[in-house]
């Protein structure tokens, strides 16, 4: 028996324990309360990629390859929706070779997604790809269209792809189509609610419900103008050291486990989840920005 052989078969076997422990964790998660909407702001692509000695692109890949792992974990403890911020508009000034890797990672990765068998047809998921898509290059915008038309009447879940997007554009737009909408129904400006806002947010506007966890990976404490308004109230705000790519279940059970003892304790007092009060937890309004 060869040593390659045995070495080969003692990976499998890890492998298999490991798969094993991982189906477990999520069977004891699922007994419990299971957020509905959980956002992730995939942070540290760069640091690992240095870290690891890869390129920045290889870098940019392996996050990619870290949110369809999360992607999957999520859907099979049934969250109802996922958001990622995928490009922000300000990355669109970083150096012309990242931003083009990362455009011809886009196109590539949301064609993947329009292919049978994906992730998309086989949980059901509906995908918005919320932010300027028009800033993007033509074949990315075809790639989105694409994407979104062959998932359009998936109705189990929903993963938002936040890309070209930062918060004070979603915000700005908002308000513009409110306002633009109560002129032509001839309503008094003085109307307009927090609510009717609310409602015109791209968000809103693709059926996602209320954040419920927003993760930043990579140990950066700030939010990057990512879902300001959806998490101003009572989202669980929760950081990692983990850079993305690295970022898995081990990560993410400390989080839901948190999650659920908050969701239980303030069943008992409030209908509503609050945001975390002791030392270890964070509020919108103790964010460094």
């Amino acid at each position: 028996m060869s040593f390659t052989f045995i070495q080969n078969f003692v990976s499998w076997l890890g492998e298999q324990a490991n798969s094993t422990a991982q189906d477990a964790a999520l069977s004891i998660l699922a007994a419990g309360p299971i957020p509905k909407h959980i956002a992730f702001v995939m942070d540290g692509n760069r640091r690992y990629a240095r870290q690891n000695h890869k390129a920045i692109q290889e870098g940019h890949a392996d996050g990619y390859v870290a949110l369809r792992r999360m992607l999957e974990i999520c859907l099979k403890l049934n969250v109802r929706c996922v958001s990622a911020y995928a490009f922000s508009i300000e990355n669109f000034k970083r150096s012309k070779e990242e931003v083009d890797a990362l455009m011809d990672l886009a196109e590539s990765k949301l064609l993947e997604l329009c292919d049978k068998g994906s992730l998309l047809e086989e949980y059901g998921v509906r995908l918005n790809v919320l932010g300027r898509t028009e800033l993007f290059p033509q074949r990315v915008q075809d790639a989105v269209r694409k994407a979104e038309d062959v998932s359009r009447h998936n109705n189990r879940a929903i993963l938002n792809l936040c890309m070209p997007y930062t918060a004070r554009d979603e915000i700005t737009t908002a308000v513009e189509s409110t306002v633009r909408d109560a002129l032509q129904e001839r309503r008094d400006p003085r109307t307009i609610s927090e609510d009717d806002i609310e409602g015109h947010l791209m968000t809103s506007l693709g059926g996602s419900p209320p954040l419920d966890i927003l993760i930043r990976t990579s140990g950066v404490r700030r939010l990057s103008d990512f879902l300001l308004w959806q998490c101003c109230e009572d989202t669980q705000l929760q950081f990692s050291s983990t850079y993305w790519p690295n970022f898995g279940l081990w990560d993410l059970v400390p989080i839901i486990l948190d999650y659920q003892r908050k969701a239980l304790s303030s069943s008992t007092s409030s209908p509503k989840l609050h945001a975390a009060s002791d030392s270890s937890d964070f509020s919108a309004s103790n964010i460094e920005y």
